[in-house]
């Protein structure tokens, strides 16, 4: 039996998370110096994780306990779920941890209007099949 009342919480959560980032766009923002990338794919990332527990909860499948994407993912596909447009988000993992407690002065700045867009797509995508 789906489990709707945790996976709205859970995708409710991930809207705050999208609204941080989106907030971080703002053009007062866009300095990396304010919002440093490490922080704003932080809350990608977790946006993502929420959207995806939301779904897994809709389903009705028991999630672990897990920042990683990849893992949701598989659930989700090991669920019967078409999950091949999510596998480019799993590059957001690092900075569930790692990256919070690291620099990442060595990558490649992110690219965090795709990041957003990407986000969003997944969170209206859950959202629509919760129905909210």
């Amino acid at each position: 039996m789906s489990d709707r009342k945790h996976a709205v919480a859970m995708l409710e959560m991930a809207w705050r998370d999208v609204r941080a980032i989106q907030g971080m766009q703002h053009p007062a923002l866009l300095d990396a110096d304010f919002f440093s990338d490490e922080i704003f794919a932080f809350h990608a990332q977790q946006a993502v994780e929420k959207a995806l527990k939301a779904w897994l909860s809709l389903k009705a499948v028991k999630y672990p306990h897990t920042h990683d994407l990849e893992d949701l993912i598989d659930h989700l596909a090991d669920h019967g779920e078409d999950v091949s447009d999510l596998v480019d988000l799993v590059v957001l993992n690092p900075f569930a941890v790692q990256f919070r407690y690291e620099s990442v002065s060595e990558l490649a700045p992110v690219d965090r209007s795709h990041i957003l867009a990407r986000v969003q797509t997944v969170v209206e995508f859950v959202g629509r099949l919760i129905g909210g």
